[in-house]
C-alpha cells in the first residue's frame, strides 16, 4: 500500500479546498520524497506539476479541480492509495526544443504538449521546414507551426485541425497554424525519431516567437524540435480512464 504521498494543488479555492481534505486523511510528504504525487487542479497545472517531476521520474495521479481535465481523473471518495494502486500507467517523452535568436542566444526547453512558432507582428511568418536535415517545405506562410507530442495532440494541434495521435503511434504531428501557402498543405505526421528544423525567413521583417509549453523564446531564427526518449513522465489514469481510450473517444467527438 503507498505511504509516501505529495499532494500539490493549484491556487484556485476547489484546489485548495481539496488539498485540507485529503492531507487531513493521508499527510503529504515533500515531492522529492513522494512515492506518487497527487494534483489537484486542472490540465494546466498538471502540466506544470509534470514538468516539476520530469527528471525525477515520479509518477502523478491528477484529480480534477478544473474545467477540462483532460489529463486528470474524476474525483471521488474512495480510499485514495487503494485507487492510485489500481491505476494505468501512460508513459510520456518530452520534446526538446534548441531555439537561437537574432542576437544569437541559445535556448533550450521541453515540452510535454508541443512547440509551436507563431507570427510576433500583424505580417505572415515565412517559414522553412527541414526534417532529418532535407528540406521538405521551402516556404511556409501562415501564423505560425507547432510540432506535438501524441498527449499533446489533443490540443493547440487539434484546435489548428491537426490529427489526434495514439499513444502507441511513435508518431509526431506537424501542423500549420492558418496556413496562407502553400494554402492546401494541412501538415505531416513524422516518425518519433524525426529531428525538425525551422528556419524564419525574413526575420527582420517578419519576427517570430517559438514557444515550448511554459517556454517562450522571441526573435527567433532556427528552432529545432525532436523527441528525447532519455527523460519519461508517468501519468496514472484510472482503469476506465485510460488516456489511450480519451485520445480515441475524442476522436469521434462532434
Amino acid at each position: 500500500m503507498l505511504k509516501r504521498l505529495a499532494f500539490v494543488a493549484a491556487p484556485n479555492v476547489l484546489s485548495q479546498e481539496s488539498l485540507a481534505h485529503f492531507v487531513s486523511l493521508y499527510g503529504n510528504v515533500p515531492v522529492s520524497e513522494a512515492e506518487v504525487v497527487i494534483c489537484l487542479g486542472g490540465d494546466g497545472f498538471m502540466l506544470e506539476t509534470l514538468h516539476t517531476v520530469l527528471l525525477a521520474g515520479t509518477p502523478v495521479y491528477g484529480i480534477n479541480c478544473g474545467s477540462v481535465g483532460f489529463l486528470m481523473n474524476p474525483a471521488a471518495e474512495d480510499d485514495l492509495p487503494a485507487r492510485v494502486v489500481r491505476t494505468q500507467a501512460a508513459v510520456l517523452h518530452p520534446l526538446r526544443m534548441h531555439a537561437v535568436t537574432q542576437s544569437g542566444l541559445v535556448e533550450e526547453a521541453l515540452a510535454l504538449n508541443d512547440v509551436f512558432l507563431f507570427r510576433q507582428t500583424r505580417q505572415a511568418a515565412k517559414i522553412r521546414i527541414m526534417v532529418d536535415g532535407r528540406v521538405r517545405l521551402p516556404e511556409l506562410v501562415c501564423d505560425g507551426v507547432l510540432v506535438s507530442t501524441p498527449a499533446g495532440s489533443t490540443a493547440y494541434n487539434l484546435s489548428a485541425h491537426g490529427p489526434i495521435v495514439p499513444l502507441s503511434a511513435d508518431l509526431l504531428p506537424l501542423t500549420p497554424i492558418s496556413a496562407f501557402r502553400p494554402r492546401r498543405w494541412r501538415g505531416a505526421l513524422l516518425p518519433s525519431s524525426a529531428d525538425v528544423e525551422f528556419k524564419i525567413l525574413e526575420g527582420d521583417k517578419r519576427p517570430v516567437a517559438a514557444v515550448a509549453d511554459f517556454t517562450e523564446v522571441r526573435d527567433v531564427v532556427s528552432v529545432a524540435v525532436s523527441e528525447d526518449r532519455t527523460l519519461k513522465t508517468i501519468v496514472l489514469f484510472d482503469p476506465d480512464q485510460s488516456l489511450s481510450e480519451r485520445i480515441i473517444v475524442e476522436q469521434f467527438t462532434v
